[in-house]
């Protein structure tokens, strides 16, 4: 048996030594690219490690010039984490009382099924109506009205989210609450809120994270620097007929860095939320 286990811990050791080469490696690379001169990312064959670490690049867009182009990326930097974060926000906010309504009214549930089903409508589906609307409402190249968008695609998920995890949480505490005399907004407050906070905490860093890679309708309802998000500034670095990789490379990794630093400090709520979703009755 001592052999078997020694071979299984061994076995398991490799296999998460893999898994971490297969997940690091690509962000190793794409920061080894960041620090590489134009002369290493085309050499023949290719350097594995610069020759010459060049640091520039991120001076280059940590720069707060005027009208540079790290002006311009510092603001894109700042549209991302507004959009994404108001989304988030507003989200999170819709789908805590969406959510508690169908765990505890199972009558309503093919509402959520309604719900979920435009989530998962292709974007181009909804450009056309959604285009007029913010058109109609003046709020087209504004973070305000990309954030709105973004409710639409975030709303259904957070809801769907957060009713798994309000189903394992006993409604017999709640009945007893009630019966002791507590009202429902105290309940939800002083009760399932704060036993759902696992399942919360990780349904806000996955709409984070998904308003803050969105890509298509950031490009379609924004034209300037006033709403232009990360993902639209990155594209525009490789729209010319000479991209400079190593800058490209350099602008991902500092959009990168945003949900890693997001990521490490949610870990804990982040494992609870995916493994236990609150409390099991």
């Amino acid at each position: 048996m001592e052999r078997r286990s020694l071979a299984f811990q061994i076995f398991i050791h490799v296999c998460a030594l893999l898994l971490a080469i297969v997940v690091l490696a690509p962000v190793l690379w794409l920061f080894v690219m960041s620090i590489s001169s134009t002369n290493d990312l085309i050499a023949k064959p290719l350097h594995w490690w610069p020759q010459d670490v060049d640091f520039s690049r991120y001076e280059l867009l940590l720069a707060t010039t005027s009208n540079s182009a790290g002006a311009a990326f510092i603001s894109a930097l700042l549209n991302s984490l507004k959009v994404a974060g108001m989304a988030t926000l507003a989200a999170v906010a819709v789908a805590i009382p969406a959510a508690w309504a169908v765990s505890r009214t199972p009558d309503v549930t093919w509402s959520l099924y309604i719900v979920i089903a435009t989530y998962m409508l292709p974007p181009v589906a909804l450009a056309v109506p959604l285009y007029m609307a913010l058109a109609a409402l003046g709020l087209l190249n504004t973070v305000y009205g990309l954030a709105m968008v973004y409710l639409t695609i975030l709303a259904p998920f957070t809801t769907w989210l957060l009713k798994s995890g309000l189903d394992n949480i006993p409604r017999e505490i709640e009945s007893a609450a009630m019966m002791d005399g507590a009202r429902l907004d105290q309940v939800l407050r002083i009760i399932t809120l704060p036993l759902a906070a696992p399942v919360m905490a990780t349904a806000a860093l996955f709409a984070f994270l998904l308003a803050w890679d969105e890509f298509f309708y950031a490009l379609l309802f924004t034209s300037d620097q006033r709403a232009k998000t990360l993902t639209v500034a990155i594209a525009d670095l490789a729209g010319g007929r000479v991209s400079d990789y190593g800058l490209i490379a350099t602008a991902g990794v500092l959009a990168a860095l945003p949900p890693v630093v997001i990521g490490l400090v949610m870990q804990r709520a982040l494992i609870s939320g995916l493994t236990g979703g609150g409390v099991k009755g």
